[in-house]
């Protein structure tokens, strides 16, 4: 069974003060993710992605289309009682701790007792917040808030959870540490709905992604699925790498470039595999400091899709 369903479900904002006017932020969008699914949801800034959430949650009401989680209409309250909802810019209130406010949302969803503190607890420790629980968010750091947001998405141990850019104000252990989470909450079962306009995310996380610019979903599917993300090469970045491996390397790599401190950037090709590369350059002594894959961005992407739908309107 689908865990979340929309079709043809759009949203038009009046803009303008004299002669208000339609503006479509969200334009007829149709698709379906399964039960137990990481499903991407990405796009640039101001592409909708928002928006859509927001209508998931019915904090936006449709102009046109339906949308369904779990099998039942949006606005179906034993459906809310099973989600849960991060939004991109979180705020509480500020004078709780961590602790007072997850128990305040803990006793919405019915526990009470033994059950709030327990469940608290085992939240906190989920997201990564320790003695600091005890402080008053006031306190806290945006990062630091964030996993708060998060943690108060996981309260009620949703079937669903729906996170607008989960990511954001992270520094790089703690993308790390959701990242782990959501790979935790998927294997349990859970089905996570997120945004981001990060294609690493997307890659770490996803079964499949929608991508979404100008309001519209321009690709659906695996991110290996899509042309516009092939793999256009590999770069690795190395250490102690001798004279002649340099040399050897240069004649079948794109490029070789020196970087401080003795260290080489080398790019290869798509028809060079890395393996016999990382094999050549581990028996020649060097050491291997990263290796990663060399796709488009997201934004180049979205150039290129607006572009190609601007010179459609126009017909150029």
């Amino acid at each position: 069974m689908a865990a979340i369903e929309t079709e043809e479900l759009s949203k038009d904002f009046l803009v303008g003060f004299w002669r208000p006017r339609p503006y479509r932020a969200l334009d007829r969008l149709t698709l379906s993710v399964d039960e137990g699914e990481v499903f991407g949801f990405l796009g640039p800034n101001g592409a909708g992605k928002s928006t859509t959430l927001k209508l998931l949650m019915q904090l936006l009401y449709p102009t046109t289309g339906t949308a369904r989680i779990l099998g039942r209409p949006v606005g179906d309250l034993g459906v809310k009682r099973r989600i849960g909802f991060l939004p991109e810019n979180p705020y509480f209130y500020d004078y709780l701790t961590a602790e007072e406010l997850l128990g305040y949302f803990a006793r919405l969803f019915g526990l009470r007792g033994t059950q709030v503190t327990s469940r608290v607890a085992a939240v906190l420790d989920d997201v990564g917040i320790g003695a600091e629980r005890r402080l008053r968010l006031r306190q806290y750091s945006k990062g630091m808030i964030q996993r708060v947001g998060l943690a108060q998405a996981l309260i009620n141990d949703p079937d669903v959870v729906f996170l607008d850019e989960p990511m954001s104000g992270l520094d790089p252990l703690g993308r790390r540490h959701v990242r782990q989470l959501m790979l935790r909450l998927r294997d349990r079962g859970c089905t996570i709905f997120f945004s981001s306009h990060i294609l690493s995310d997307a890659e770490a996380l996803c079964s499949r992604v929608g991508i979404l610019a100008q309001g519209r979903l321009v690709a659906s599917g695996r991110l290996s699925e899509i042309l516009a993300f092939e793999l256009r090469g590999w770069e690795l970045v190395v250490d102690h790498l001798a004279d002649d491996l340099r040399d050897a390397l240069a004649r079948q790599a794109r490029s070789v470039t020196p970087l401080a401190h003795g260290r080489y950037t080398i790019e290869l090709p798509p028809d060079v595999g890395p393996e016999a590369v990382l094999r050549e350059l581990g028996d020649g002594g060097a050491q291997v400091i990263s290796l990663n894959p060399l796709r488009d961005t997201l934004e180049d992407y979205f150039v290129q899709a607006i572009g190609a739908a601007e010179a459609r309107r126009t017909g150029l």
